[in-house]
Parts: C-alpha cells; sequence; structure tokens
C-alpha cells in the first residue's frame, strides 16, 4: 500500500521532483511512496486530505498564505499530516519566504545563518560533515555521517520540539540544532535546514553515501500511526492528476511552459487584451501574475523596512573641493629616506572587534536559556527510554555524557553573559 506524497510547487521551491529532486522521487517510488506535484492555490485541508505527506523545498521568494497556514496546520494536528520543511542558508529572510510562520506553530525557527566547518568537511567549509545525533531516533537511524551543504541552523523555542541532529563542535554557529522533530495532534512534523542535501548531481546532495537512507528514513517516519490507520481502512481519498476541461489531464509540459502566452514584460501598457483559449492558459497567466506582485510586494516591504531602519538622512552629495597643504614643518624635512621608508612599511593597526550590544547579549542569553530547557528535556527523554529498556546501558551512557557536556557548557556561557550584563 503506497502512501502518497505532495511536493507543493505553487510557492516557487528551490527544489522540483521534475528537475533537481529526480533521484530523490526514484528513490522514494521505488520505496512504498508515489511523489505529486501540488499545484493547488490556496492550499486547503480538503486539497491535502489525500496526501499523506506534504513537502514544502525552499520557497523562493515568495510567501505562503496565512488562511493556508491555518490549513497546514489543522491537517497536521487533526488528520494525522506528515509535514516536511526543508530550507536553505539564511533562511527564511536569506529567500524571501515565510516557512517560519509554519514551524514555529510546532515549536522550531529557522534562522538566518549558514552552516559552515573549516575543519569537518567533504572539500569546502559550506558542506560541513555531521555527525552529532543527539538521541535514537527513526531519522537518524544507521546513520553514521551526513553533508549538510549550504544549509542554515534551526533553534528550538517551543515544548513537543527536539532537535536530533547538531553541528560540531568546530561549526559555526556550533552545537546547533540542524534537523529538529516534533509531533504534534495526530501528526508529525520535520524541519531540515537544508534542502541541497537532497539535490540531483552535486557534492554533498543526494549521491551521499547515507543520504538515500536518511530519506527513506525522513518520510516513513512522516507517516503517522494514525494516518496508516487512516490509509488502511480506506478512510481517505486517492490523489488523481488535477484535469482541465474535466477530460484533459495536465501534462509536464503544460505545468511548466508558458510559450502558449505572450506578454511584453517590457511594455508599460496596462491596458492590453489577451485571448485565452483554454483553462490551462488562464491558470498560467494567474500564477504569473501572482508570482510577480509577490515579488513586488517583497520588493517594497524590504525597501520599506530598511527607509524606517536607517539612520541616516538621505542628502544632496554636495561637491567638495581639496584646500591647500599648510607649508611642510623644517623638522619633517630633515627626515632622512631610510627613516621615511621605515615608516612606510609599518603594518596598519588591527581593528578593534566590535563588542555586543547590551540587547544582542539579552538575546543571546535568551536562546542559550531555551537550549538548556530543550537540553534537560532531551536528558529525561533519554532516561525515561532507558527505564522502559528501549534504550542499552552503552548506548544510555553515551547519550547521557553529551547532554551532560552540552548542559554543562551551555550554563557556562549563560553565566558569562550575567558577568558582562553585570558590568
Amino acid at each position: 500500500m503506497p502512501y502518497h506524497i505532495a511536493f507543493d510547487i505553487s510557492h516557487k521551491p528551490r527544489g522540483k521532483i521534475d528537475e533537481n529532486l529526480t533521484e530523490l522521487r526514484d528513490y522514494l517510488n521505488s520505496n512504498d511512496f508515489l511523489c505529486h506535484n501540488l499545484l493547488e492555490v490556496p492550499l486547503t485541508e480538503e486539497s491535502l486530505m489525500p496526501y499523506d505527506i506534504l513537502v514544502f523545498v525552499c520557497p523562493d521568494f515568495t510567501r505562503i498564505s496565512s488562511h493556508e497556514i491555518t490549513a497546514i496546520v489543522n491537517w497536521v494536528k487533526n488528520f494525522g499530516g506528515g509535514l516536511l520543511l526543508l530550507s536553505h542558508a539564511g533562511g527564511d529572510r536569506g529567500r524571501g519566504s515565510n516557512l517560519n510562520e509554519i514551524s514555529e506553530q510546532f515549536g522550531i525557527s529557522f534562522e538566518n545563518d549558514q552552516v559552515l566547518d573549516e575543519t569537518n568537511n567533504l572539500g569546502l567549509e559550506n558542506v560541513p560533515r555531521i555527525s552529532t545525533f543527539n538521541i535514537p531516533h527513526p531519522i537518524t537511524s544507521e546513520i553514521d555521517v551526513l553533508c549538510y551543504r549550504s544549509g542554515c541552523s534551526l533553534s528550538i523555542i517551543g515544548s513537543g520540539a527536539f532537535s536530533i541532529a547538531d553541528s560540531n563542535e568546530t561549526s559555526e554557529p556550533f552545537s546547533c540544532p540542524l534537523i529538529c522533530v516534533s509531533e504534534s495532534g495526530k501528526g508529525r512534523v520535520c524541519c531540515i535546514g537544508s534542502y541541497e542535501m537532497f539535490r540531483d548531481n552535486i557534492g554533498g546532495g543526494f549521491q551521499c553515501k547515507e543520504h538515500p537512507k536518511l530519506t527513506l528514513n525522513v518520510f516513513q517516519w512522516l507517516v503517522s500511526d494514525y494516518r496508516m490507520e487512516l490509509r488502511r481502512n480506506a478512510d481517505l481519498p486517492v490523489p488523481t492528476p488535477q484535469t482541465y476541461n474535466d477530460t484533459t489531464p495536465l501534462s509536464k509540459q503544460q505545468i511548466y511552459s508558458t510559450d502558449s502566452i505572450q506578454i511584453d514584460k517590457k511594455s508599460k501598457d496596462v491596458g492590453f487584451s489577451l485571448k485565452i483559449s483554454n483553462k490551462s492558459e488562464l491558470i498560467e497567466l494567474l500564477k504569473n501574475l501572482q508570482s510577480q506582485i509577490n515579488n513586488s510586494k517583497i520588493i517594497i516591504d524590504r525597501l520599506v523596512e530598511i527607509a524606517l531602519t536607517s539612520e541616516d538622512e538621505i542628502t544632496e552629495q554636495e561637491e567638495t573641493k581639496l584646500t591647500t597643504l599648510p607649508p611642510k614643518p623644517e623638522s619633517l624635512k630633515k627626515v632622512t629616506v631610510e627613516t621615511n621608508s621605515e615608516l612606510s612599511l609599518k603594518p596598519a593597526p588591527k581593528l578593534k572587534t566590535k563588542s555586543k550590544t547590551p540587547k544582542e547579549l539579552r538575546d543571546e542569553k535568551q536562546g542559550l536559556e531555551t537550549k538548556l530547557s530543550s537540553v534537560e528535556d532531551l536528558m529525561k527523554f533519554v532516561d525515561k527510554k532507558h527505564s522502559s529498556g528501549k534504550i542499552n546501558d552503552d548506548d544510555y551512557k553515551k547519550q547521557s555524557k553529551k547532554l551532560q557536556n552540552n548542559f554543562k557548557k551551555t550554563k557556562k556561557k549563560i553565566g558569562i553573559i550575567k558577568k558582562l550584563l553585570e558590568k
């Protein structure tokens, strides 16, 4: 019995199963899953119902509406949906998207950064090799090393969410969540800050030794027990190819081709007319216009933000003239050529690193306190698993030691920041 995966393509994803995620698609299709392109705009609970898993592969400069977010959250919590959110270096801010508005509903946030590691990498610092797996979890089962290509870090901001893979101590930022999971209501959520680790034909992509295993682990875990029962009892509809004119299935060429619609992008004349021959052309045109509107809105929002936060006034540049230099002092005229050469070879003084502001310190302290709370939750979780016999003694000692060290380091950093704030 196959499970159905919907890959959203209505919010301009950087990864598409018919373009740069073909290996992932073929692998899943051969392992009891069926991958589908989801074209629905807007997304609703009804349109999501036939699918067991929904995937957003790094939306690029487009936003998911509040109504769609509500529908997605309800679908996860009430109908056992599995949600996979994949981001990229820079997170939401770097990509002009709003995945955080979904992930934060489940206690997880994507950060505006990039994970780098000059020591443990696959030849480049932006392709770190990751081997820090906090707790035993089905997603990281039988996984020793992952390549986290061009990804951002994550943060745990709510209860019920856990990090199952962290950056190395040699990474920047170090010991930060990279893969986070949450079980909410009847459904499950997984957030990963790198979509490129699943891409075709690139270093650190899907071809990495353990990435196919990770892929299968992720998607198998996302199918909740509740969803399995619904699918087993045939209580769910099966996705059908989207059709136009009630009889003609939408082909791949129709999805991506815009040849049938001629739009002069340079034209400033708004009063134009178009002949729409069928429904597919109309939908393609509307999507094109929607994309342009979304991009314009993002640019305007950014310009407004820059204008509001800028401390400098916009002034006209005045033409300036150089003044005449004063005569050279007699004492300097006597300096020898050797002395002048000696002086000119002195290295320029290094700039002093700017210290953090109290606000930055308070924000960092708050983040560390949240992390400390998450580590405490993980320690309790591991203790509970060990008591129930689900973790053997060796794994328990290993995991407990890692968590205790993490706890001590985080607590020490909080203490240092407290002292700085007291000054």
